[in-house]
């Protein structure tokens, strides 16, 4: 059946990308659920009716831009983690009992720590490739989780913050210039149509 077919080839796919490398997959599925979650956030500003075209101008290129740097943070931190993480098991900063004694037996003590030293590239890796594989997959998906941890309630929003806040002000600043060539939207008075930007940005602040 097609849709039996298609489903092997995206267990295969899957396999084949995160199946010894879970740390990525956590990575990847987090950028996507920031993704999704952007392109919510920037359509429920796209089809509301209720927020004037004015305000719209501004409010959909300030929800791309908080996307974008949501994104943008988020990855780059977790990432980080994951490679800083995956750096350390394989030059043997980070080990296990047996990987120490495969390392011991192999004389390549002096090497452990140097950036350009790799447990994966030594002649008999398959010996101790049982217990290093699941080892340093479970500490890349411990970095994954940390880092993301701190992306997201750390550095993600301090970063968009400080962004949202500079925006915010120069978005007010370009409607005071052009109060008096704006029409009050929708029967309110242009300093409502004021308050109710500066609130929207002001909200927006909030972690």
């Amino acid at each position: 059946m097609p849709s039996s077919n298609l489903f092997s080839k995206f267990k295969t796919t899957l396999y084949k990308n995160y199946g010894e490398n879970p740390g990525n997959m956590l990575v990847h599925t987090g950028v996507l659920g920031w993704i999704l979650s952007s392109l919510a956030q920037v359509s429920a500003v796209v089809f509301n009716d209720k927020i004037p075209k004015e305000q719209k101008s501004f409010l959909i290129p300030q929800e791309i831009a908080d996307a974008a740097v949501n994104i943008i943070s988020f990855y780059l931190i977790t990432s980080s983690f994951k490679k800083l993480a995956s750096k350390l098991v394989s030059t043997g900063k980070l080990t296990t009992k047996p990987i120490k004694e495969f390392l011991n037996k192999n004389k390549v003590t002096d090497k452990i720590g140097n950036y350009d030293f790799n447990i994966e590239n030594l002649p008999n890796f398959k010996d101790i490739k049982g217990e290093y594989k699941p080892f340093k997959n479970g500490i890349d998906v411990i970095a994954s989780t940390i880092g993301s941890i701190i992306s997201c309630n750390i550095i993600t929003p301090v970063v968009r913050n400080q962004y949202a806040s500079k925006k915010q002000k120069q978005a007010l600043a370009r409607m005071n210039v052009n109060t008096q060539q704006l029409k009050s939207p929708r029967g309110i008075s242009i300093e409502d149509y004021q308050k109710m930007a500066s609130m929207k940005h002001s909200g927006s602040l909030k972690i």
